[in-house]
């Protein structure tokens, strides 16, 4: 992949700064952090090298919607942990997904 690693990771922290991400207190810097996740992806590019550029949509868009299915379900866990409501945008997420499994 033409991109590296160190690369990404500047993008990645470019991205965070119209949404930015609460590393609380874990016990890892953020930049160490963003450089391994960087790392991986570009390791999982490199990997894809033989795909198809259909295939390696496909597969990046698979990893993505896991990727954010994951953080959803993380994000919703801590809010019950905590007897936190959801957000309003949740809250009509989960709706519309209620209402489809019902449909």
């Amino acid at each position: 992949m033409p991109i590296k690693p160190q690369e990404l990771a500047a993008l990645m922290q470019e991205v965070e700064q119209e949404d930015p991400i609460d590393f609380a207190d874990l016990p890892f810097g953020e930049g160490e952090l963003r450089e391994l996740v960087a790392a991986h992806l570009c390791e999982m590019a490199a990997a894809m090298e033989n795909f198809s550029t259909e295939d390696r949509l496909m597969t990046l868009l698979a990893v993505s919607a896991k990727l954010v299915l994951e953080n959803l379900v993380l994000h919703l866990q801590l809010l019950r942990q905590h007897g936190l409501p959801v957000s309003d945008s949740v809250e009509e997420l989960l709706s519309r997904l209620r209402k489809q499994d019902g449909a």
